[in-house]
Formats: C-alpha cells, sequence, structure tokens
C-alpha cells in the first residue's frame, strides 16, 4: 500500500501541470506507557489506556512511541474560477505506519457565500472533526476519547459549506449526506468484537450551524444515519431487525478570555438507548506556556452500560512558531463489567506536535 501510494502521488506530481499545487503537512511524534491499571481480566485485556478509540491507539505498561505518532500530507489543486481538489494522506503508526488516502475531494465556490464539496471527508459530529488529526491545533495530546469514541469518522458523499457574518458575529454551516461502509472496523474487529467486522453507516444526513464572535463560540449539530453490522461475515440483528436507526446530537460552547480559556463539548447518540458524552477543559496561557485540567465522560443509558471518565492535566509548550511540546497525565476510571472498556487506568504521553 504504501509503494502504491508513492507511485500514484509521484506520478500525479509529474503530470504536465493545469493547476497550481500547495502542499502541507502535520506531523506528531508522540510516547507514553500505562503508569498502573486493572485492565479487563475477563476479556484477557491487560493494563491498557485507550487513548484514540477509532484508531485504537492503546499504550500498555510498556513505553511505546507508536500509538499516536503519525504522519500527514496534504495536497490540494486550485483549478482556478472557483474548482480546488483536495486529498490528504496520512500514515499512523497504530497502524504501522500504512499510508492511506484520509480525505479526498472536489469543492466548487458557488459565491461568496456558499461552496459544494464532494467526496471522502471527515464525518463532521465533533467540534475538532476537521482537524481531530492536526494535534499541533489544540492544547491536549489527543481530543478526550471518552467524547471522540465513535467507530466511523469518514464519510463519502457531499456537502455545502456556507460562511457569512451578522453584526459582529460570523456564521458558518453544513448540510452533508452520504455514507459509510468501513468492511474491516478497526475498533470493533479488534477491541470490542475481536472478530472481523463490517460497519455500515447509510443514509447519512446532517447539519452543523456555528457562530462566534471575540470570545465566544457556540457549535450545534445533528446527524440522522441507519446502521447495519455484520461479525464474521453473519449480519447482526437488533430485536430482530437488520437495520437500527441513529440520532446524533451535538453542541459545544467555547469562550476565550485572552489568557483564561473553557472548552465545552455535549453529545448524545440515540440508538433507542442514549449515549452521552461530555467533556469541559479549562487552561491558562502564561506566553508560551499553557497548563490545562480537563474532564470527559462517557454513559450509556442501560443496565451495566458502557461508562467511564477521564480526568487529565497537562502542559503545552509552544517553543518553536510551527511546533509545540505536550505533556499530559491521563487518569480513566471504567465503571462498567459487562461493557468494560479497558478498565481503569494511569497513563503519561508526551510528544511533539508541527504543522509545515
Amino acid at each position: 500500500m504504501k509503494t502504491q501510494l508513492a507511485v500514484a502521488v509521484i506520478a500525479a506530481l509529474s503530470l504536465p501541470l493545469q493547476a497550481e499545487i500547495n502542499i502541507s503537512g502535520f506531523a506528531s511524534v508522540n510516547g507514553g506507557k500505562v503508569l498502573s491499571g486493572s485492565g479487563v481480566p475477563h476479556y484477557g485485556i491487560e493494563p491498557t489506556f485507550l487513548a484514540d478509540y477509532p484508531i485504537v491507539s492503546a499504550y500498555t505498561e510498556d513505553f511505546s512511541m507508536k500509538p499516536e505518532s503519525l504522519f500527514g500530507l496534504q495536497f490540494t489543486g486550485d483549478l482556478s474560477e472557483g474548482l480546488t481538489a483536495t486529498a490528504q494522506i496520512v500514515a499512523r503508526g497504530a497502524n504501522d505506519y500504512d499510508a492511506k488516502f484520509e480525505w479526498a475531494y472536489i469543492s466548487y465556490e458557488l459565491n461568496d457565500n456558499w461552496t459544494i464539496q464532494a467526496g471522502k471527508k471527515r464525518l463532521p459530529l465533533f467540534y475538532y472533526s476537521d482537524f481531530f488529526d492536526v494535534g499541533y491545533a489544540y492544547v491536549w495530546m489527543r481530543a478526550p476519547a471518552d467524547n471522540y469514541t465513535w467507530q466511523i469518522f469518514n464519510y463519502n458523499g457531499i456537502n455545502a459549506l456556507y460562511s457569512g457574518s451578522i453584526g459582529d458575529w460570523s456564521i458558518s454551516g453544513n448540510i452533508y449526506g452520504g455514507r459509510e461502509d468501513d468492511s474491516n472496523n478497526k475498533l470493533l474487529s479488534e477491541f470490542f468484537f475481536v472478530e472481523p467486522t463490517r460497519e455500515i453507516w447509510k443514509d447519512i444526513l446532517g447539519g452543523v450551524v456555528q457562530v462566534n464572535n471575540d470570545w465566544l463560540e457556540i457549535r450545534a449539530t445533528h446527524m440522522q444515519y441507519t446502521n447495519e453490522r455484520f461479525r464474521s461475515g453473519e449480519q447482526v440483528l437488533w430485536d430482530g431487525k437488520s437495520e437500527r436507526d441513529g440520532k446524533f446530537y451535538g453542541l459545544a460552547v467555547n469562550a476565550d478570555f485572552g489568557n483564561l480559556f473553557i472548552l465545552t463539548e455535549l453529545n448524545r447518540l440515540d440508538l433507542g438507548s442514549n449515549l452521552d458524552t461530555a467533556m469541559i477543559t479549562l487552561g491558562y496561557r502564561f506566553d508560551d506556556f499553557t497548563p490545562f485540567i480537563s474532564y470527559a465522560e462517557f454513559e450509556e443509558d442501560a443496565l451495566d452500560g458502557e461508562n467511564h471518565n477521564t480526568k487529565s492535566f497537562g502542559i503545552r509548550w509552544d517553543f518553536h512558531s510551527s511546533a509545540a511540546f505536550k505533556l499530559q497525565y491521563d487518569d480513566v476510571e471504567d465503571n462498567a463489567f459487562d461493557l468494560a472498556v479497558a478498565g481503569d487506568s494511569e497513563a503519561i504521553t508526551f510528544g511533539i506536535d508541527v504543522v509545515f
């Protein structure tokens, strides 16, 4: 796969170009380990800190620099007259640095306010979804895992972006639709079910509205979809049905007072029972240093449902205009038994995020 991607990119860049090609990139070199943990003995899981659910970036008691390290390149071709093509390739340590296309879409600007896009993009469920892989873009080592936990994070489809303003408020929006068919979903196949699992989200339809002024930012989102699942080739049934409908709701409110800032996010996934997630972070900027404390939780509204939370504190040091060093301690409390994820754990991680 790595060789095929390299050949494809080199071939594309070697063709007579009819467009201006812009290349940007990002990288994270991170390491860490579990300081102590219970694991989940009845599932054979050793002490583990699951730092990133969709990618299954998992730390154990052995120090490792693979789980969260990654390298990404983004190519944007300006074809003029409002038409652009974008592709993003990411190689992750959690996937043995097997480079894959994460994004591949075409954009067309209809006017100053509206842009139409089509192709493969990140599913815009959360505030940090669009730049989830760009560690330099946020204060933590990673976006809080209890909150950013769903197994599907990309989709293939079409969307319409809006940007405008009313008085002192900037307004942006996104209406999107499509589907995602993940033939071997990593989170479900390698961690939860430990067997090949195909996860399908179809008839996806959603919208995002975001407003902000000098110090306050509010983002609201809603999405609905239909879910199908196959485990080891056999279709999963929910109450005797081969499909189930899901509805997602999200609200993020961020306040920035100059040095002091507060980040919050609330989400609910309705699958008949409710799966609720929440996050709050408080940070303060001391010139190039930004210490922070954070709390995130996941709670399923079902008997002995999935239930876990994480308390974190850390520091970000912007030692370079394009690079930041981070150090973070995480204390995970897993309160479920049958649906325990990775058990309790205390972990330390650190690393450098760069953009170029």
